[in-house]
């Protein structure tokens, strides 16, 4: 069965965005988050154009290959213009999740309004056999609530940004995890977690 997990660049206070995240500024004042995707000198060997540190691109292609759909969040695929009808991944099915409609869903993507369940199950349907990423904070709080979540990534970016989209939200009770690696590397650590059940 194929693992459910997410992978998300996040500043040392917990934030996944700046402040003022929004169509056509997807990530506010927080664009220093993602600046190991391009820092480096060694290509991914999945998404074109990123230059990593040989560590991050170790941490990162093993994790974007084994990836054949992203669940997402409402607020990010508008803050991310739609993904331009198409995925964060460029292999990978785009599942949205939400509970309003989005008349501008294109056929390379999936919208769900019922549940972190039901679009779980769209995404492992999509995805050929290969895992699932979680994109956003809301969705890894729901999916983390109903207990479906394998293994958290947090690529952690030593800046404080004071503010901005907190990627985890309030769960009603503790989720434990095990540390299953860390990676220091140019401007970011990778740290890799698997979720105790």
């Amino acid at each position: 069965m194929s693992k459910v997990f997410s992978a998300h660049s996040v500043s040392v206070d917990g934030y996944i965005t700046g402040r003022d995240p929004r169509p056509g500024h997807g990530l506010g004042d927080g664009g220093m988050l993602f600046d190991w995707y391009f820092d480096g000198d060694t290509p991914s060997q999945v998404f074109d154009g990123f230059k990593l540190s040989a560590e991050s691109a170790r941490v990162f292609d093993v994790a974007a290959a084994r990836s054949g759909a992203i669940v997402a969040g409402r607020n990010t695929y508008e803050d991310s213009d739609h993904f331009g009808g198409g995925s964060p991944h460029p292999r990978a099915h785009l599942v949205v999740l939400t509970n309003r409609p989005a008349p501008e869903i294109s056929e390379r993507q999936t919208l769900v309004t019922t549940g972190i369940e039901d679009a779980i199950a769209a995404a492992r349907e999509a995805a050929g056999g290969k895992d699932i990423g979680l994109m956003g904070g809301g969705v890894l709080t729901a999916a983390l609530e109903a207990g479906l979540v394998d293994e958290v990534i947090l690529h952690q970016v030593p800046v404080v940004l004071g503010g901005g989209r907190p990627f985890f939200q309030a769960l009603p009770d503790h989720v434990q995890l095990r540390l299953i690696e860390a990676v220091p590397a140019p401007g970011v650590t990778h740290l890799h977690y698997a979720v105790q059940r």
